[in-house]
C-alpha cells in the first residue's frame, strides 16, 4: 500500500525536470496523447522490449545513503605501502570541497567553446606547465588516461614518427610496472608489434628497434644513471619513452635532460585519492617538434578579438575528429577534473612546498632502509626515492604479519618486499614497519633514535635546478588566496550550475548530489588499486551489483569495468570481437565496416584494434544505407571482422532497420558493435542484446551520471554476448576477465572505480520504472526543442512519424547563404543569452546537434528555444539589410563585460542589445571572460605553458 508521501519517488521526481502539467503542455506541442503514445510513434515496434527488466524498485535518497554507509564500513582502510605507481596523499581541503566536491567544476563539458571556460583552461595550462617544469620536456598535454595507457600511447607515437625506421620492435624495461606492460602488449599485439620485455643493462641492440619503455624510478624504487642507456637508444635510431613519478623529478635530474624524448607517468599523488585505481590525471610530455602526434588535448595560449591573451584547446579539430582511419590514437577525453586538482595542489604548495613533501617522503625511506640494514635485511637498492626494497628470507611471512597489523606491503618475489612510502607517513608509521620487521629478531629500534644516529645524505643523482618560477605557483599559499584564485577561475566557466548545456551526444544531465557524495568517503577514496580483495568487500558488492544491472538493461550477459573512457570502450570492445575470431581461427577476418556518419572515435579504434576500415555510405536521411551495407558485407566475405553502428544513429533517429542491420553482418560471420553513446534513448524501452549486437560499450558518464568533469573522468565498460564472455579484459594483479582475454586494457582492475559509485547510486534511486520514464522524457523533450524551432533552424533528420530521438539536428546551412552567419557564429552569440552551444558541426558540418536530456525543465528548454528564436531574428535583420552584414551582434559574439564598459562604442546596435538579448539577462548574466579566439594565431603559434605576467598588462 502507497503512503502519501512515497518515498521511493523522490529521487525520480528530482532527477527528471518535468512534472506531469509541463510533460502534458510539451505533448499538447507535439499533439500526441501520452508519454506511451510518443513511444509507440518514436520507437520501432520490432525493437521495443516485450518483457520487464527486472530490475528492482527505486530507493529513496537516504535509504541509499543508508546502504552506501553500510557498504563502505565493508572496506577496510589498511596503511598501504604497495607502490606501483600509487600513493596515499593528503587533498587540501580548501582544494577538496571548491574542487572535487563542487558542481560549478564537476558538471562542466569539454572546453570546446573556449570563451565561457578560461577557468578551468587555465587550471589545466598550469597543469601542463607542472608537467613540463619537471619532466625537463617542450611540451605537455592537459592529461590522458592513466599511466599505463599513456605508456600505450607513447609507444604508437613513437611508431608512427619512426615509420622510415621500418621496425615493429619495442623494447620495455622489465622493471616497468607490470600492469604497465600488459597495457603495453595489448596495444602492440593488435597491431601487429613485438614488445620485448628484458633488462636494460644487458640489451644488445642487435635488432632495430623503434622506441624503449624506461620506468624512472624503477616499479622496485630502484635510481640510476639511466642516460648511457638512452644514448646506446638514439645511436640505434630509436626513440625514448620514460614512465616517471612526477612527486620525485622535484628532486631528480628531469628525464628531458637526460635523453627521453617522451615522459609519462600518474599524477594521482599530487592531491588525488587512490579511489581503488581512479580515476587519476595521467600526462605526457615530449618535444615541441612532436606537438601534431602528440595524443589528446593541448591547451594553448592565444587572444581574443580585441587582442587579449585567451587560452583554447590547441589543434581541437584534429581532437574532435581523431583523425579517423589515419590515427595513431582513439583519445578524445581526458580526465581534466583530477588534473585541475593537481594543478591546484601545486599551486597551493609551490615548488618548495612540493620538494619539502618529496624530501619528507625520501627521508623517511632512507629512515626506513637504515633501521632495515640495523635488523640484518639486505637493502637491495642504495639510490632510492620512496620505495625501499628489502631482500627477505620470509617475505611471504612478512608480508602477512603486516596485514595483521592492517599494513600493506608488496611482495615482490619470494624473498623480496617492497615499501613505498607517502607524504601521510609519520614516525609513529616507521616504528610500526620496524616492529614488523623486528619478529624474532633482538632489536628495540625506535625512529625518534635512529633520527639523531643516522648520518646525512643526499641523493647521487639530484635536481639542482629551479622549477615552477612563475607566479601562480609562488602567490597563493594561504587558503585565504587560494580559495579566491580557484572561485575567479569557476566564475569564468559556464556549468550545469548556470544553465542547461544542450550537447547533442553528450547528454549533459543532473549529477545528482546523493550519487557524488560517496566519492569523498575514506572508505572508498583511500583504498589502493592493489589491496588485497578481501579488504575491498564494499567494492565488490557495488561491481556485482553495477554488472547485474548493467547486464539486465543492455540485454547481454557478460560485463567488464576495465575500460575508463568511451575510447577505451570501443577499443576493449572490438579486441573482444578480434580475439573470438582469433580463437575461431578466423585470423583472416580484419575488416570493419563504419557509417560515414560515424564519430572519428569509431574508425580510430578499428584501426588501433588491428583493424582495417571501410566506409558504409548513408542516405538523405541520415540512415544507413541498407544496399551498400549488403554490398560491402558481401564484398569483404571471410574478411568481415565486425560493424561498427551508434543506436540511435548519429543524426538522432531510429533506424527501422537496425535489426536488419544486424542480420546482414551476422549472415558473413561478422560481429555487431553497437556504440553506447546514446543509449539514454533506449534504457528501459529497448535493449541491444534483444536487437543482436554482439557487444556495445557504455558512457557511465552519459546516460548513468557520472559528471562530465570538463572533459573527463569517464567510464566505458563493455557488455558482451554470451560467446564473448571468455574474452573480457584481465589484469596481471587481479583476478577478472575471461579465460581466454584479450589482455590488459587500463592500470587498475576496475579502471576507475571510485566513479562506479555515481552510476551504482544512479540505477539504485532510479529504478526500472524511473530509467524507463526518464528515457521517455528525453525523447520527449528532444521532440519538443526539434518542433519549437522547426519553423526557424529545419530539423535535419527525423523518423518516419516526423519524429527524433533523444537530440535533434537543426540546420544553419541556409544562414550563410542568407546572411554571411556562420554556425559559429550563432554558437559564440548564444552565449550573450547565458547557453552553451549545442554540439557544432557534427555530424552535419553547419548544423547544431540539440540533446535536452531528462533533468531539464520546460521553463529551461523554452528559455533556450527563446534564445534561438531571437538569434534567428537577428538574423533575419541581416538578411533584410536591417543590419550591417560585416558589424553585427552576432559576428563580434561574445560580447564580454569589458567590451559593454568601454567608454567608446562604434557598433550600430546598442549596448543592451548586445549583453542583454533576453529578459531573463536582466535578473542573472553569466559573463563570457574573453571576446572570441583566434584560433589560427593559437594553432599556429603554439604556446602550451604560462605566458609570463607581463604578456597579460
Amino acid at each position: 500500500m502507497k503512503t502519501i508521501l512515497d518515498e521511493n519517488q523522490d529521487f525520480i521526481r528530482r532527477h527528471i525536470g518535468p512534472d506531469d502539467v509541463q510533460i502534458g503542455k510539451m505533448l499538447q506541442k507535439l499533439d500526441i496523447s501520452s508519454l506511451d503514445e510518443l513511444v509507440e510513434l518514436a520507437v520501432p515496434q520490432q525493437i521495443r522490449l516485450r518483457d520487464p527488466l527486472g530490475l528492482d524498485q527505486g530507493k529513496a535518497e537516504s535509504a541509499l545513503l543508508e546502504e552506501v554507509s553500510t557498504l563502505a564500513q565493508k572496506n577496510q582502510i589498511y596503511r598501504s605501502y604497495i607502490g606501483l605507481g600509487y600513493a596515499a596523499c593528503f587533498t587540501p581541503t580548501v582544494i577538496q570541497r571548491n574542487i572535487l566536491e563542487n558542481p560549478g567544476w564537476y558538471t562542466q563539458y569539454t572546453p570546446y567553446q573556449a570563451e565561457i571556460a578560461q577557468g578551468r583552461l587555465e587550471a589545466l595550462l598550469n597543469f601542463q606547465t607542472l608537467v613540463m617544469d619537471l619532466t625537463g620536456m617542450e611540451l605537455a598535454n592537459a592529461s590522458l588516461l592513466d599511466e599505463a595507457t599513456a605508456a600505450a600511447e607513447a609507444m604508437a607515437m613513437m611508431h608512427a614518427l619512426q615509420a622510415k625506421n621500418g621496425s615493429d620492435t619495442f623494447f620495455v624495461a622489465q622493471d616497468c610496472h607490470p600492469h604497465t606492460i600488459a597495457v603495453v602488449q595489448t596495444r602492440a599485439e593488435a597491431r601487429g608489434w613485438e614488445v620485448v620485455v628484458g633488462d636494460h643493462r644487458t640489451f644488445d641492440f642487435s635488432k632495430p628497434l623503434f622506441g624503449v619503455l624506461l620506468q624512472y624510478p624503477a616499479t622496485d624504487g630502484a635510481i640510476c644513471d639511466l642516460a648511457p642507456f638512452c644514448d646506446q637508444v638514439h645511436q640505434a635510431n630509436a626513440l625514448i619513452a620514460v614512465a616517471a613519478d612526477l612527486l620525485s623529478l622535484t628532486l631528480l635530474p628531469p628525464p628531458g635532460e637526460w635523453g627521453a624524448d617522451v615522459v609519462v607517468g600518474n599524477s594521482q599523488r599530487l592531491g588525488m585519492p587512490m579511489g581503488f585505481g581512479g580515476p587519476h590525471a595521467a600526462f605526457f610530455a615530449t618535444r615541441e617538434e612532436y606537438r601534431r602526434q602528440v595524443p589528446g588535448r593541448i591547451i594553448g595560449v592565444s587572444e581574443d578579438a580585441s587582442g587579449k591573451p585567451a587560452l583554447r584547446m590547441a589543434l581541437q579539430t584534429r581532437e574532435q575528429h581523431i583523425k579517423r582511419e589515419r590515427a595513431t590514437s582513439n583519445i578524445c577525453t581526458a580526465q581534466v577534473l583530477p588534473a585541475v586538482v593537481v594543478s591546484m595542489y601545486a599551486v597551493y604548495h609551490g615548488p618548495q612546498g612540493l620538494r619539502r613533501i618529496a624530501e619528507h617522503i625520501h627521508y623517511l625511506a632512507r629512515l626506513l632502509a637504515t633501521g632495515a640494514l640495523q635488523l640484518g635485511y639486505e637493502v637491495v637498492h642504495s639510490q632510492f626515492f620512496d620505495t625501499v626494497c628489502l631482500r627477505i628470507d620470509d617475505a611471504q611471512e612478512v608480508v602477512s604479519r603486516a596485514q595483521e597489523a592492517q599494513i600493506n606491503l608488496r611482495l615482490v618475489d619470494g624473498q623480496t618486499v617492497g615499501i613505498t612510502l607517502d607524504e601521510t607517513v609519520r614516525l609513529k608509521d616507521i616504528d610500526d614497519l620496524f616492529n614488523i620487521l623486528a619478529v624474532g629478531r633482538a632489536s628495540s629500534l625506535s625512529a625518534n633514535q635512529l633520527e639523531l644516529e643516522m648520518v646525512d645524505s643526499k641523493m647521487v643523482y639530484r635536481c639542482e635546478g629551479s622549477y615552477l618560477t612563475h607566479p601562480v605557483f609562488n602567490s597563493y599559499h594561504s587558503e585565504t588566496e587560494m580559495l579566491r584564485y580557484m572561485r575567479r577561475l569557476e566564475a569564468k566557466d559556464l556549468s550545469l550550475t548556470s544553465s542547461m548545456i544542450p550537447l547533442g551526444s553528450c547528454t549533459m544531465k543532473l549529477n545528482a548530489t546523493t550519487e557524488m557524495m560517496p566519492i569523498t568517503w575514506p572508505q572508498f577514496a583511500a583504498l589502493h588499486p592493489f589491496a588485497p580483495m578481501e579488504q575491498a568487500a564494499g567494492y565488490a558488492v557495488i561491481f556485482a551489483e553495477l554488472e547485474h544491472m548493467l547486464a539486465k538493461i543492455t540485454g547481454l550477459v557478460g560485463i567488464s569495468l576495465q575500460p575508463n573512457a568511451g575510447s577505451q570502450g570501443e577499443f576493449a570492445g572490438l579486441l573482444a570481437i578480434r580475439a573470438y575470431h582469433l580463437a575461431q581461427g578466423h585470423q583472416q577476418r580484419n575488416i570493419c565496416l563504419i557509417p560515414a556518419s560515424a564519430h572519428g572515435t569509431n574508425p580510430a579504434s578499428a584501426v588501433m584494434a588491428g583493424m582495417q576500415v571501410v566506409v558504409v555510405a548513408c542516405d538523405e536521411q541520415g540512415n544507413i544505407e541498407l544496399a551498400d551495407l549488403r554490398d560491402k558485407a558481401q564484398q569483404h566475405g571471410d574478411e568481415l571482422a565486425a560493424f561498427m553502428v551508434t543506436y540511435p544513429s548519429t543524426h538522432g533517429v531510429f533506424e527501422e532497420e537496425i535489426c536488419q542491420i544486424c542480420d546482414i553482418i551476422h549472415a558473413h560471420g561478422g560481429q555487431v558493435y553497437m556504440d553506447g553513446a546514446n543509449m539514454n534513448a533506449l534504457v528501459g524501452l529497448c535493449r541491444p542484446g534483444d536487437i543482436g549486437v554482439d557487444v556495445c560499450h557504455l558512457n557511465l558518464h552519459k546516460t548513468f551520471c557520472i559528471p562530465h568533469g570538463g572533459g573527463g573522468p569517464g567510464m566505458g565498460p563493455i557488455a558482451v554476448a554470451a560467446h564473448l564472455v571468455d574474452f573480457l579484459p584481465s589484469h596481471p594483479f587481479v583476478e577478472v576477465g575471461g579465460a581466454k582475454t584479450m589482455g590488459t586494457i587500463a592500470a587498475a582492475p576496475w579502471g576507475s572505480a571510485l566513479i562506479l559509485l555515481i552510476s551504482w547510486a544512479y540505477i539504485k534511486m532510479m529504478g526500472e520504472a524511473g530509467l524507463t520514464h526518464a528515457t521517455k522524457v528525453a525523447i520527449l523533450n528532444a521532440n519538443y526543442v526539434a518542433r519549437r524551432l522547426d519553423s526557424y533552424f529545419p530539423v535535419l533528420y527525423k523518423g518516419e512519424k516526423d519524429l527524433v530521438a533523444h537530440e535533434a539536428i537543426i540546420d544553419l546551412r541556409h544562414c550563410k547563404s542568407d546572411a554571411g552567419i556562420t554556425v559559429e557564429d550563432v554558437a559564440k552569440r548564444l552565449m550573450d543569452y547565458g547557453f552553451h552551444a549545442p554540439t557544432v558541426s557534427f555530424p552535419v558540418a553547419g548544423t547544431l546537434m540539440v540533446e535536452p536530456t531528462e533533468s531539464e525543465v520546460k521553463t529551461e528548454l523554452d528559455r533556450f528555444c527563446e534564445a534561438m528564436i531571437s538569434i534567428h531574428a537577428e538574423i533575419e535583420e541581416i538578411a533584410q539589410g536591417k543590419a550591417d552584414r560585416e558589424d553585427n551582434l552576432l559576428q563580434n559574439a561574445p560580447h564580454t563585460a569589458e567590451v559593454a564598459l568601454a567608454e567608446e562604442w562604434s557598433h550600430p546596435y546598442s549596448r543592451e542589445r548586445a549583453v542583454l538579448p533576453a529578459h531573463w539577462l536582466k535578473e542573472y548574466k553569466f559573463w563570457p571572460a574573453v571576446g572570441r579566439l583566434n584560433n589560427a594565431l593559437g594553432d599556429r603559434n603554439l604556446v602550451c605553458a604560462c605566458l609570463p605576467v607581463e604578456a597579460y598588462e
